[in-house]
């Protein structure tokens, strides 16, 4: 009874799983993580941010040209014309000498355009640009390893749940057996053909079972968890593919991509070329900076040229006549500006940049080493995971026979509780090994595109 009620409740539960879920194949799970992931949006807008820079960078060629206009209105002591200085924090007014204070006011402007631009810089500009195109391709590359690395993460995760959904399924099955057999042992303690320890020992199995599918649900929720996370969706219950994993990888020899191409060594690249660059930078900071400059000014004032002491009413009040220009003055002229202890300065800025080169050079020499022993690792694995999987089917059926044998030994007599128990967790442990067999062998494929950085050597055998 209750092992008719434990099988239909289970149907039951898995019926409506399939009812309320969507199929999710492990392609579509990478895609839907790649395009919702924040931190992979947050590394494509970090890209858009340095080729906009690149932008910026190439605008230092151009001369800086500035214009400027001011109309004032005020007293005149001491200057022909009010003027107010750059921000309105001094005056600078003055015209001529008054044995007393006036309060006399006229309008006056000044109308300004002003070119500045550095020429020649002994390629400092170019060498901006440069290292503004070479963060362009490290920022490139960064977001290349990231999609990458999370590819291989959601694929990890996907293939952890498919696993923590078929070792629950094992504990089902166990719990089932478990009842089954605490059911034959109850009748036959009742009837006095065992003694009745043994209904204590198959409760104890039962509640064992219990437990252990109870574990296994709760690492199956927090698999389902991981991959919903990185995926970038909600907690939700997920309906996998399951019919790939029931047999091994079609192809597990593909040859992978040089060394030189995985996209986590290419970024560490990248870095060191955007420090190389760094270096040539600074090092044109110890070079003078030649430059052309040129202003056109023009003036106007509402107080005549013959204003002063003897002539005190020669000004006008009048708005228009104070504006109008009536004096302009150019100035053309070429500059040299050099900082003769720049260079002394810069050698220890160019140094110090070497410096930070060699680490990032360090840095790459460990990570390629870590790749390459991941990678025999990765192939130690594949020859394990395939020898694993040979086995498990010996063991299983072999572990089924026993547990036969033990139940109708048990049912006839002929053997204790204890023998049909342990017949129980030996077929329990083959059905786990059996599980995630062929599981752990797309767990070492995995493993070997990680390490050769290429994941296609995965996803073409979907």
């Amino acid at each position: 009874m209750h092992k008719h009620y434990l099988v239909y409740l289970f149907l039951f539960l898995l019926v409506g799983f399939r009812a309320n879920s969507q199929r999710l194949t492990l392609p579509e799970a990478i895609q839907t993580a790649v395009t919702h992931y924040g931190t992979i949006q947050a590394k494509t807008n970090y890209l858009k941010a340095s080729q906009a820079s690149v932008k910026v960078s190439s605008f230092d060629y151009l001369p800086n040209v500035s214009l400027a206009a001011q109309q004032a209105y005020g007293t005149v002591n001491g200057q022909f014309g009010p003027l107010i200085a750059s921000g309105g924090l001094n005056a600078a007014s003055g015209g001529p000498p008054f044995p007393s204070q006036n309060w006399n006011a006229a309008f006056g402007a000044l109308y300004l355009a002003n070119v500045n631009w550095d020429f020649f810089t002994f390629g400092r500009v170019h060498e901006r640009i440069r290292v503004a195109q070479e963060q362009v391709q490290r920022e490139s590359n960064d977001l290349q390893q990231e999609i990458f690395q999370h590819q291989v993460r959601v694929a990890g995760a996907y293939l952890n749940l498919l696993a923590a959904q078929r070792l629950m399924l094992s504990q089902q099955k166990n719990l089932v057996r478990a009842t089954a057999l605490k059911n034959v042992v109850v009748v036959r303690a009742k009837n006095g053909l065992n003694p009745g320890v043994d209904s204590s020992l198959a409760n104890a199995e039962v509640s064992s079972a219990k437990i252990a599918l109870t574990n296994a649900l709760d690492y199956e929720q927090e698999q389902a968890n991981q991959l919903g996370r990185l995926m970038g969706l909600p907690q939700q219950s997920f309906l996998l593919d399951t019919l790939f994993v029931n047999q091994i990888p079609a192809s597990l020899n593909a040859s992978a991509p040089a060394i030189e191409e995985h996209p986590i060594l290419k970024f560490y690249q990248s870095r060191i070329r955007v420090s190389q660059e760094q270096e040539k930078y600074l090092d044109r900071f110890k070079y003078p900076v030649f430059s052309v400059s040129g202003v056109m000014q023009s003036r106007a004032s509402g107080f005549e040229t013959t204003y002063n002491e003897l002539h005190p009413d020669a000004y006008t009040p009048n708005y228009w006549n104070g504006i109008r220009p009536t004096r302009s003055n150019y100035l053309i002229g070429v500059g040299v500006t050099w900082n003769i202890i720049s260079p002394l300065r810069v050698r220890q800025q160019v140094t110090a940049q070497a410096w930070t080169s060699r680490a990032l050079q360090n840095e790459l020499e460990v990570v390629n080493q870590q790749i390459q022993a991941q990678q025999a690792l990765a192939e130690q694995k594949i020859v394990n995971a395939l020898n694993n999987t040979r086995e498990a089917p010996v063991q299983l059926k072999a572990a089924q026979d026993a547990y036969l044998q033990k139940s109708v030994l048990y049912k006839n007599g002929l053997t204790t509780i204890v023998d049909i128990t342990q017949a129980l967790y030996t077929l329990n442990r083959a059905e786990t090994d059996r599980d995630i067999s062929n599981n752990n062998v797309w767990q070492a494929l995995l493993l070997k595109a990680a390490a050769n950085g290429d994941i296609n050597l995965f996803l073409n055998q979907f």
